[in-house]
């Protein structure tokens, strides 16, 4: 017999709803947290029994690897939705906003996520392909424009958020700001002397 959630049957609207709850509760909860997250806390949050909860995440590894997943496609799909609303070096710096929000939100799951990095349940070059592919998109838009560099690798400009994020795990946010605002001014064209 299959569960409600198996690839043969779609979730029931109430366990799709429930379940989206409990992922936004839980992203909150892990950005937030200073140390572990109790699930019954969630749970409440969410408006919902413990075994609802364990229901979509039998483990508090599932848990943390769909929060992670829902961060990840955030920020990824938010590239296009930046470029029609702001020029693109300024959907950069909004882009660039939005992913030291799901840097910060992991950093309330790093154990679990190192965990499920360990284990290849989440694959890093996959997630570094993704955000690689959002970067790209957003300099591809500049450079058409003329106000961010042709010349500039989106693997380049990863690395280099990825030294701002380790660089201030004190998370010193004004500090992270001028970081990041650094980091578009390197890609932005050079001015001719």
């Amino acid at each position: 017999m299959s569960s409600p959630e198996s690839p043969s049957r779609p979730a029931r609207s109430d366990a799709r709803r429930n379940r989206e709850k409990l992922i936004a509760v839980a992203r909150r909860a892990f950005a937030t947290a200073d140390g572990a997250v109790a699930l019954e806390a969630i749970a409440r949050e969410a408006g919902v029994g413990i075994g609802t909860l364990y229901r979509h995440f039998p483990t508090r590894e599932a848990l943390v690897e769909s929060v992670y997943a829902a961060e990840l496609d955030d920020v990824t799909a938010g590239a296009p939705a930046l470029l029609a609303e702001f020029p693109p070096e300024v959907a950069l710096r909004a882009w660039m906003d939005r992913y030291a929000a799901f840097v910060e939100a992991k950093r309330g799951m790093g154990d679990l996520l190192r965990a499920s990095v360990a284990s290849g349940r989440i694959a890093t070059p996959a997630t570094r392909r993704r955000l690689t592919a959002a970067i790209g998109a957003i300099l591809e838009r500049g450079a058409s424009a003329g106000t961010l560099r042709a010349d500039v690798d989106p693997e380049d400009v990863v690395l280099m958020l990825l030294g701002v994020f380790l660089a201030t795990a004190d998370r010193d946010a004004e500090r992270i700001g001028r970081l990041l605002d650094l980091v578009v001014d390197a890609v932005r064209p050079k001015v001719a002397e």
